[in-house]
């Protein structure tokens, strides 16, 4: 698992998010959630910065 898959879970866990929330605020399915925690797939670069906005957090924190 990358530092970014285990990122976005600790932040998503540190805002008291479910994994369904975050879909909906990104417009992914919780699936994608699930995969990008699971280290099965990456964001790509937009969705990372969206990440980074929704978490209050520097991009480079989030990677």
């Amino acid at each position: 698992m990358s530092n970014l898959s285990q990122n976005i879970r600790k932040y998503r866990e540190q805002m008291s998010m479910s994994q369904k929330e975050l879909a909906q605020k990104l417009y992914v399915t919780r699936q994608t959630i699930s995969n990008y925690e699971n280290g099965k797939t990456e964001p790509d670069l937009d969705r990372i910065e969206e990440m980074a906005v929704l978490f209050d957090v520097d991009v480079q924190e989030l990677l």
